[in-house]
């Protein structure tokens, strides 16, 4: 019989750890799909910054008025080594903005079996092109480009999911919940996801170091 796990990803796409956490975490789901394991994966939403305005303002100038002049320093060390994994990161051309919207197009997207590639198109679009995902025109753009129909999820059902996080008393993303395991915490390296996921599923095998 084949194996399977199931993998709840608490993320918001606003979050650059998520990001990194989640490109780690799909490339070690697919090499664990390539060994013929079903990886079925649901996201959960968090708001890194929750009641923000969808108007959106230059990331960096929200980062330093938020954390202090230090803060634009760090970003921009952290995008240095992101780098080193094929991740780019332009903070000089992303937007601050609240992702409530954003996070009710991944549920569309779920339920649509398109849930990871629409959250890596989103993460994508707000940290290297410049994009503002708090925009709808913006979004319903980066929808029909990866297949998906927006508009079928309401918004009491993100609400739901929001609280349910909050009830798991989780305060910072990402998480990474793997059926039958503690939940793992931050950006995890690729080796330790897979790992996990192959623990999880019962597996065995060689790990691939990256």
């Amino acid at each position: 019989m084949p194996q399977s796990v199931k993998v709840q990803l608490v993320m918001d796409v606003i979050c650059a750890h998520s990001y990194l956490g989640y490109t780690r975490f799909a490339r070690a789901a697919d090499l664990l799909r390539a060994e013929g394991v079903q990886v079925t994966v649901t996201f959960l939403p968090f708001e890194l910054a929750p009641g923000a305005p969808a108007g959106g303002q230059p990331l960096l100038v929200v980062l330093e008025q938020t954390f202090g002049p230090q803060a634009a320093a760090g970003a921009l060390a952290f995008a240095e080594r992101a780098a080193r994994e094929g991740i780019r990161f332009e903070y000089g051309k992303a937007i601050a903005t609240g992702t409530f919207d954003a996070h009710r197009l991944i549920a569309d997207a779920g339920h649509q079996d398109r849930a990871e590639p629409m959250a890596e198109r989103l993460f994508r679009a707000h940290f290297t092109d410049g994009l503002h995902i708090g925009d709808p025109a913006t979004l319903a753009r980066l929808a029909a480009e990866v297949g998906v129909t927006p508009g079928h999820v309401p918004s009491r059902e993100v609400r739901a999911r929001l609280d349910r996080v909050r009830r798991l008393g989780i305060t910072g993303v990402p998480v990474f919940l793997i059926e039958n395991l503690p939940p793992l915490t931050g950006s995890q390296t690729e080796t330790t996801l897979l790992a996990a996921l192959r623990q999880a599923a019962g597996t065995k095998g060689e790990h691939r170091d990256h």
